[in-house]
């Protein structure tokens, strides 16, 4: 194997993606550098791990001198994946503190110390454009229209990062839901589990189920990542790139292929009229208290049950030769399977509370 002269640094490094991302580039620089809160429980072979805040102007400042220390000073790319999300709705200062200002902190640190830095790739999320309608396609010149905070979030980094990166050149990577064999993705995981459990709100749809977005395998994206920084050199100082599958699933699709893989039936969702979405939300907000209820749909979701993500992968496609290789499709009948052979793990690896009558069953 060739090795890349200079450092790869990877922020969020013992997150999910973080890790593949480690894995992938095992080997192939001078040196593999982690950055996160702490160190992971399993870390990956022949890197170093530093551990870093984001929020702390010390903490960032003291890791960069590390790498430097270590190290040395050529960084060939940093891929900066750390970031605050939750699935609240609402506005959290630590979107601010962690996302925006922790990446202006790493900006900052690389600059006053003296970085040679090739690359600077932060990831964002298809989320920040205005959402489509079922047969549009999201490029990456369509207006850029979040609706919640968390793609928010993205939005004020990337306009930080044009304004603070003077000659590093940025890649943003306005990626889709990801997800893996085993799911891993937070809403199709609850959606699996609402089925699974044949809860009443798997039944309802507080928007048209023929919406619906786009998503991208993680082994897809760690290829997407490696590609993009193998082409640093050739691509634009300051560009956004789209990465998901230009199949978009719709609500509907999701519901009868899930329910066919864990039960064997035809499911049949009913759509919650627009008039009715006041309605549906105060409804919302009543089951968060009933016992046993569903914590993560919220009323906030049912403003959003209408967005629409399908993505034109053009870009990706010309720039750095990338095409998914999975498809949510394709990839579902393994999650299930997942799922029905151990599901108690699948719960506990998705992060997930079982029913009392899962649990039983598990």
């Amino acid at each position: 194997m060739t090795t890349t002269p200079g450092i790869a640094l990877v922020t969020g490094a013992g997150g999910t993606i973080g890790s593949a991302v480690m894995r992938q580039f095992t080997g192939a620089f001078d040196a593999l550098v982690g950055f996160d809160l702490e160190a992971p429980t399993s870390p990956v072979p022949g890197c170093a791990y530093v551990p870093v805040d984001l929020t702390s102007d010390e903490s960032v400042q003291l890791g960069l001198r590390r790498v430097r220390e270590h190290h040395g000073a050529h960084v060939a790319s940093v891929v900066h994946l750390a970031a605050y999300y939750d699935f609240l709705g609402e506005p959290s200062p630590k979107y601010d503190e962690i996302t925006v200002r922790g990446t202006g902190r790493l900006l900052h640190g690389l600059r006053d110390l003296n970085f040679e830095v090739e690359q600077f790739v932060f990831s964002s999320t298809m989320l920040v454009h205005r959402p489509a309608e079922p047969g549009q396609f999201i490029t990456e010149d369509w207006p850029l229209e979040p609706t919640w905070a968390y793609p928010e979030s993205k939005v004020r980094t990337e306009q930080l990062i044009r304004d603070e990166r003077g000659d590093i050149p940025a890649v943003l990577l306005r990626i889709a839901g990801v997800y893996d064999d085993r799911c891993h993705s937070i809403p199709l995981a609850h959606q699996i589990q609402r089925i699974y459990e044949r809860q009443f709100t798997s039944r309802i749809y507080s928007g048209s189920t023929s919406h619906g977005q786009s998503f991208v395998h993680l082994d897809d994206l760690v290829d997407a990542i490696e590609l993009v920084v193998k082409h640093r050199a050739a691509l634009a100082p300051e560009l956004p790139i789209l990465l998901g599958e230009a199949e978009a699933l719709s609500y509907d699709e999701l519901q009868h292929t899930l329910a066919r893989l864990i039960h064997g039936e035809h499911w049949e969702t009913i759509e919650v009229p627009g008039a009715l979405g006041q309605l549906a939300k105060a409804g919302t907000w009543v089951m968060e208290k009933l016992p046993g209820a569903d914590p993560f749909i919220r009323p906030w979701m049912i403003d959003r049950a209408n967005d629409h993500y399908a993505l034109d992968i053009s870009r990706a496609r010309t720039l750095l030769g990338w095409e998914p290789k999975h498809s949510l499709r394709e990839t579902l009948p393994k999650m299930v399977a997942a799922l029905e052979a151990d599901p108690l793990g699948w719960y506990r690896e998705n992060k997930l509370e079982p029913s009392s009558e899962a649990a039983s069953a598990g």
